[in-house]
C-alpha cells in the first residue's frame, strides 16, 4: 500500500489536554509551603528568644504558638497538593493506573 503525501501521523492520535491547571495548582502549593516555613520560622523565634524586631510575639506566648501551629499546618497542606498535583501532572492519559501502582519517583 502506498502511502499519499498528504497523510499525517499526528491526526490519528488524539489530543492531550494541557497540564495548565496542576501547573498552577503546583506553584500555588509551593507558595503555601513557603508561607508556612515562614510562619513556623517566625514562630519558633517568637517563642525561643527576645528579638526586638518581634516584640509582639515576644510578649504574647500564645500567638507565637499559633504561628507555628499554623506555619506546621500549611506547610503540610502546600506539600500534599504539591505532591498531587507532581503525579497528575507526570501520569499519562493512555492507562488509567491507580496510584499505589505506580513508581515512586518524589
Amino acid at each position: 500500500m502506498k502511502l499519499k503525501g498528504s497523510f499525517d501521523a499526528k491526526r490519528l492520535r488524539q489530543r492531550e489536554p494541557s497540564n495548565w491547571g496542576a501547573r498552577v495548582a503546583a506553584a500555588f502549593s509551593v507558595l503555601l509551603a513557603t508561607l508556612g516555613i515562614l510562619l513556623a520560622m517566625a514562630g519558633c523565634a517568637g517563642l525561643l528568644g527576645n528579638y526586638a524586631a518581634l516584640a509582639e510575639l515576644n510578649a504574647n506566648r500564645p500567638l507565637a504558638a499559633i504561628l507555628v501551629l499554623v506555619g506546621l499546618l500549611l506547610l503540610w497542606i502546600g506539600v500534599r497538593v504539591w505532591r498531587r498535583s507532581r503525579i497528575r501532572l507526570r501520569r499519562g492519559r493512555e492507562l488509567n493506573l491507580s496510584p499505589h501502582l505506580m513508581k515512586k519517583h518524589d
